[in-house]
């Protein structure tokens, strides 16, 4: 006979909008009983790896209605091995957040496979755009620029003022001694798994090998701090999202991804992120950490950044040719590896007669 439980389900994976009884039911226990009705739930653009819905809810309280947003976040139907669980991910996003890192803030992490077939986490929901392309495109002002680069650097200083060994990160181990090294081993393994033969990106390896300068003392890193990774609203930071590839490294790989021409979208001219001024987005990190660049200091970083992205547009082309996950998206995405090939080259002197 059929459970009354509103919270009984049975294990497979199901769409939020038909979990509403079941997740109103765990929200409500989450607020020591408060009746919780939710209204909508919609599916927030991209997360290929994740799936993202914003949750508007009202919270009935004693003294009156209280209306909610919230998002929750969750495993899609394809996994990438290097993708944090949804568990491990809420562990970063509290660490961050009590660190005063500019995150939405955790609220809940559900285990219960038997709520929407899934572990999922709950975070409040934040205002303001993600859009890479939108962003750069937006007419900002030159005050507005600044403000928004200061922002963003010294958002990303906080987070690397987060060093090893942390309670509650067990599982990210201990940082390696050369990342650099584990780096392009590790590149370089994917690609003689390939068929075909990329000499730009095996130039760009062997570069990095001969330029690698000295590993600074590990921290946390995002792993992909970038334009489209951030909410703003009215050019104010709100928060900055995806941190399901987080781990220890050198805090240089951080100003490196954010930095590379490859993240700029409309606005290649614009180092920073495609949004403003290097200096600016320096010195806004300078203010938080005492670690001084150069857009010079960067220029092996930003190599290693067009690296990691051609590999990922590699990896993401195979889930579609292997028959793992047919998509146009993804057989589409390593269509960007000439672009980034060419980068790499014009970064490395590869391009010199």
């Amino acid at each position: 006979m059929p459970s009354s439980n509103p919270l009984r389900r049975d294990n497979a994976q199901t769409d939020i909008p038909q979990a509403h009884e079941a997740l109103a039911a765990y929200l409500s226990e989450q607020l020591d009983g408060r009746p919780v009705v939710i209204e909508r739930s919609e599916r927030l653009s991209g997360g290929a790896i994740q799936e993202n819905w914003l949750i508007e809810a009202v919270v009935h309280e004693a003294k009156g209605p209280l209306r909610q947003r919230w998002v929750l976040r969750t495993d899609a139907a394809s996994a990438v091995a290097a993708s944090m669980s949804r568990e491990q991910e809420f562990a970063v996003l509290r660490t961050v957040y009590q660190a005063g890192v500019n995150v939405p803030e955790p609220l809940w992490l559900c285990h219960d496979l038997q709520v929407i077939g899934r572990v999922f986490f709950v975070m409040q929901a934040l205002a303001g755009n993600a859009s890479g392309f939108g962003l750069t495109t937006t007419a900002f002002s030159d005050e507005q620029r600044r403000a928004i680069c200061i922002q963003l650097g010294a958002c990303l200083a906080r987070l690397h003022q987060v060093t090893p060994p942390q309670a509650g990160l067990g599982f990210l181990g201990s940082p390696v001694s050369d990342p650099v090294q584990d780096s392009v081993d590790r590149y370089r393994h994917f690609l003689d798994t390939l068929p075909e033969r990329h000499p730009a990106l095996e130039w760009g390896l062997r570069w990095c090998e001969l330029n690698k300068p000295a590993p600074l003392a590990p921290c946390l890193i995002h792993r992909d701090y970038r334009t489209g990774n951030y909410l703003l609203d009215n050019g104010v930071l709100t928060g900055v999202l995806d941190w399901e590839f987080a781990g220890w490294g050198d805090p240089r790989e951080d100003l490196g991804w954010f930095t590379a021409r490859c993240w700029r979208f409309a606005r290649a001219d614009l180092a920073a992120g495609g949004i403003g001024e290097l200096n600016d987005f320096l010195a806004g990190y300078r203010s938080i950490r005492n670690l001084d660049l150069t857009g010079e200091d960067l220029q092996f970083w930003q190599v290693m950044a067009h690296l990691r992205w051609a590999v990922i547009a590699l990896q993401q082309q195979q889930r579609h040719l292997s028959g793992q996950q047919r998509s146009l998206e993804l057989l589409l995405t390593g269509r960007l590896v000439p672009t980034l090939e060419h980068e790499i080259l014009a970064l490395t002197g590869g391009m010199q007669p």
